[in-house]
């Protein structure tokens, strides 16, 4: 399975990684930096169809030398005055969603995974596609209990700075103890809730097979989560 998902990957990333390299270059330069012909370059771009694996490797290394995929993400996040930042592309642009799940994967290749963990809700897309490309199934973890369900895993934390608690919830039956489980946030500014999700798996007696952030801010979070990231493979995308 993981050769499969990995031939996979390389062959389906190279029409993202085409489309994020033409927005800075030109179809002539890609062509060109790539030795790929035009005709064959406008068919990848466009996904009418596939390289094969060989062909996707070598693209694949040439692509990312072109494309500095933090650098081109960390543009199109904007801060606001209050230093909050707009995290659009993280939740809903589809090509980057593809990449940065794609990025996991790279990650965390050859590492057993039988779960994906996040918090509800700006982690759910790219944590649905990272489930997908692993084939496993995807827990997610809410701020309330669902009805219809009696038997919670359940932990509450205090958010920094703030007297205010909140809960994480997720139904017992979809963690178990034989699980391996990779653990998805989006943005990581104290990492209260990234704490909160390896406790929800320890509960269990399960095993934490990684952590993947997409976006962390400031340091803050580094002194909160030293333990953890000690403990486990500790991934970040982009550090603002």
């Amino acid at each position: 399975m993981e050769t499969r998902v990995r031939e996979l990957k390389y062959r389906m990333m190279i029409t993202d990684l085409l489309k994020v390299a033409s927005e800075s270059h030109t179809y002539q330069e890609l062509s060109s930096r790539l030795g790929l012909s035009p005709p064959i370059l406008s068919r990848y771009m466009r996904g009418h169809v596939l390289p094969s694996y060989d062909r996707a490797q070598g693209l694949y290394e040439k692509l990312m030398e072109i494309t500095n995929i933090r650098e081109e993400l960390k543009k199109r996040i904007s801060f606001d005055e209050e230093g909050y930042f707009d995290n659009t592309p993280l939740v809903s642009e589809i090509t980057w969603l593809k990449i940065m799940s794609n990025y996991a994967m790279e990650k965390f290749a050859g590492t057993r995974i039988t779960r994906v963990l996040t918090a509800a809700v700006d982690g759910i897309p790219v944590s649905t596609l990272v489930s997908n490309l692993l084939e496993v199934d995807l827990v997610v973890a809410k701020e309330t209990k669902e009805v219809g369900i009696n038997d919670f895993l359940e932990q509450t934390y205090v958010l920094k700075g703030s007297a205010i608690k909140k809960s994480l919830y997720v139904p017992r039956p979809l963690i178990r103890k034989r699980d391996s489980v990779l653990i998805i946030d989006d943005v990581v500014r104290s990492g209260e809730t990234v704490k909160a999700l390896v406790d929800l798996v320890k509960e269990q007696k399960a095993d934490v097979a990684g952590i993947y952030v997409l976006v962390t801010v400031g340091e803050e979070w580094k002194r909160h989560l030293k333990d953890i990231i000690n403990q486990y493979a500790f991934e970040v995308l982009i550090r603002l």
